[in-house]
């Protein structure tokens, strides 16, 4: 994570990291602001899709759910089928006008506010997506050589029993 932040030219600490990651009743818990969170958007995008050349996109200092959205879906380069795919894997619905609507700019006739359930979800979705695929290959990896180890074992019975015919 510290080198998402630093992807947004923000230098954290590890300590800082952690104590922002800790559970709300740790008392070592600190809050994120949302000029913190926002740097650390920029930096998933320039981490994800690569950092472009010249300037740094200033980060907000007061974020919301739309903006939040907004550069998640930039920085895994998600477009609205895959983020609607991404939705039904909790069991959300909601049609490609009502997403498109969010990442609208704010005054646009169609915007429409990010509700925390629909980002919540939203999350949860990524959650699932992603995990999921992580468990995968690494249950693929594990397979592989469970696999492979046991094709070790036939080649040397056969070997064994080839030396004694």
């Amino acid at each position: 994570m510290i080198t998402v932040f630093a992807q947004a030219e923000l230098a954290v600490t590890r300590s800082q990291v952690s104590n922002w990651l800790k559970k709300d009743d740790d008392p070592e818990q600190q809050s994120c602001d949302d000029n913190v969170l926002a740097c650390y958007l920029n930096g998933l995008i320039n981490e994800m899709r690569g950092k472009k050349e010249g300037t740094q996109p200033v980060p907000e200092d007061k974020l919301n759910n739309n903006i939040i959205f907004k550069k998640l879906k930039i920085a895994l380069n998600l477009k609205a089928e895959d983020i609607l795919r991404i939705m039904a894997l909790v069991d959300f619905t909601i049609s490609k006008h009502e997403l498109s609507a969010f990442f609208r700019k704010k005054g646009h006739k169609h915007y429409r506010e990010c509700q925390e359930q629909i980002l919540r979800n939203f999350l949860h979705g990524i959650q699932i997506e992603y995990r999921d695929e992580t468990d995968l290959q690494s249950l693929r990896g594990s397979e592989t050589k469970q696999d492979g180890e046991q094709g070790d074992e036939q080649e040397h019975e056969q070997g064994d029993e080839n030396h004694t015919n």
